[in-house]
């Protein structure tokens, strides 16, 4: 990613919106279907500044990656020991079989081949373990945003499948989430396109509107899994071995 991307990060991650309620709708999904054993193992793969780590390791002991020195050491000093480097799809140095959830937050998208990155990942689970996989929807809402934070695609559901399917690994409840938002944000991307306004800015809004998003998207938490979700900016799956 763009240097820009993880200094915004680093300076909103605890603020903004979009990464407090979605940390809490990550947190209730895994907590539903995650079936994890006491204290598992569980690795972050592309943890940036390490913010999502608190949330995670309320299931067990974290690990973690990050290829960024500087948000690495953001995130080694978040968790407290250090953050290791191996980069995908090869995963060097993580050890196999070993982990019984593999965490990989908006990250596939940026990893040409996908399906080497999951296969890897799927060699690091212990039996039994699981890959918690969010990415990004809609190949037609890409915008200035995708280019700095260097993705090479954004998935339908369909093609999600496919990759996870094509690694070996079977997808469970794989749907949208970030959908009450989705008219707002599909809004955006469009206005940007037609006006050649695409902005890459991710700062938070003024304070009342970001607490009204973070109220709206955070109600989330009580549906994605439970009922099939309209359209919306992102996608969740837990992938297992099959």
């Amino acid at each position: 990613m763009d240097r820009i991307v993880y200094d915004r990060m680093a300076a909103h991650d605890s603020t903004h919106w979009w990464y407090r309620a979605r940390r809490d709708i990550l947190a209730d999904y895994l907590t539903r279907y995650g079936n994890l054993p006491k204290d598992a193992k569980i690795l972050e793969i592309g943890c940036g500044t390490g913010h999502n780590l608190p949330m995670l390791a309320a299931f067990g002991s974290i690990d973690a990656i990050e290829i960024d020195p500087a948000a690495r050491e953001i995130a080694s000093e978040r968790l407290g020991k250090p953050v290791g480097a191996a980069p995908l799809p090869e995963l060097p140095g993580v050890p196999r079989g070993h982990y019984d959830l593999i965490a990989v937050l908006d990250v596939v998208e940026h990893i040409e081949d996908d399906v080497a990155a999951l296969k890897a990942m799927a060699d690091c689970l212990a039996p039994g373990g699981k890959i918690l996989i969010a990415v990004p929807a809609h190949q037609w809402m890409w915008s200035a945003h995708d280019t700095v934070n260097h993705h090479h695609r954004r998935y339908s559901k369909a093609t999600l499948k496919a990759a996870i399917e094509t690694a070996g690994l079977k997808p469970e409840k794989l749907g949208y989430f970030n959908s009450l938002l989705f008219p707002l944000a599909a809004a955006a991307r469009i206005a940007g396109r037609m006006t050649g306004r695409d902005d890459s800015d991710d700062s938070p809004p003024p304070k009342p509107v970001n607490a009204l998003f973070e109220t709206i998207f955070r109600l989330e938490r009580h549906l994605v899994g439970r009922v099939p979700m309209t359209p919306g900016v992102s996608i969740v799956t837990l992938a297992v071995p099959r």
